[in-house]
């Protein structure tokens, strides 16, 4: 299959790209300032902001799937307008998009958040999220929307790189307490949306991990797993600092889940020893 990732040379574009070439794909990889490092797959550079730029894309790769894992927090054009217009495009064209989301999109007063919850963002960010969902399903009603949450890899996501910063006097603590997710695996996250683009499904899945850990815990796993001193790891709470967004957010994966042949592990297990690709049920 002709694929096409926007934001490839990301952290979760990257996994997306090493995955879907290894099964077959043939890839095009997107981005913004340097090109990924997979010298296997096209490179090309693409601004969403720009309609041409994605138009001049599409029709050079001719692809059958787009996924867009593209993410630039504080920029409203880029990760609001941009997916909406890459839909009307990917839409013109019949081909099939797979969008990544956020549970940024929600504000944490539910604390459990399924499919059919309404969003209720209260940060910049989780609007232009919000705003992007919108976009993507009004213009692509075939699209599969993927709401995530923090993505974790072997050492190279900004997650675990904040504890190593954290731990070394980098970077000031604390590590919240009361600010609770689902982390997943990058290579259980990708897997799964590589497996669901495959499929015929449409509409809104979340893909997250099972286990509901507070970003200190976190912070301990992944101490625990790469040697370093947890003692160094101060922990606080949100609360405390009067911060707007939400504190304790957990997307329910379970329906998706029960669909796929990709398990989605919870951070108590991936973060116990080193971890590879994405395991099957």
């Amino acid at each position: 299959m002709t694929t096409l990732i926007i934001g490839a040379s990301g952290f979760l574009g990257g996994e997306l790209a090493r995955q879907a070439t290894a099964t077959g794909h043939t890839v095009t990889g997107t981005f913004t300032t340097a090109p990924g490092p997979l010298p296997e797959i096209q490179w090309l550079p693409l601004d969403v902001r720009n309609r041409d730029d994605i138009t001049v894309v599409l029709d050079k790769v001719q692809p059958r799937l787009v996924i867009n894992a593209a993410a630039r927090r504080g920029d409203w054009a880029a990760t609001a307008e941009g997916p909406g217009r890459l839909a009307m495009a990917a839409a013109d064209r019949g081909v099939r998009l797979l969008h990544v989301s956020s549970d940024a999109v929600f504000s944490g007063v539910q604390t459990v958040y399924d499919e059919a919850a309404t969003p209720d963002p209260i940060t910049s960010y989780g609007a232009a999220k919000a705003a992007a969902e919108t976009a993507v399903r009004l213009v692509s009603p075939a699209a599969l929307v993927i709401r995530t949450s923090l993505i974790i890899g072997d050492g190279a996501s900004k997650h675990e790189k904040l504890v190593h910063d954290v731990s070394a006097g980098r970077a000031p603590g604390p590590l919240f307490t009361d600010d609770i997710r689902r982390p997943v695996h990058v290579s259980d996250l990708a897997a799964a949306i590589l497996e669901l683009a495959s499929s015929a499904q449409s509409g809104i899945r979340h893909v997250a991990g099972e286990d509901a850990v507070s970003r200190h815990e976190l912070g301990l796993l992944i101490a625990r797993r790469d040697g370093l001193d947890a003692a160094a790891l101060p922990a606080g709470l949100r609360a405390d600092t009067g911060a707007s967004d939400g504190q304790d957010i957990r997307l329910d994966s379970s329906a998706t889940q029960s669909a796929l042949r990709t398990r989605l592990r919870g951070a108590r297990e991936f973060l116990s020893s080193a971890t590879g690709t994405g395991t099957l049920r």
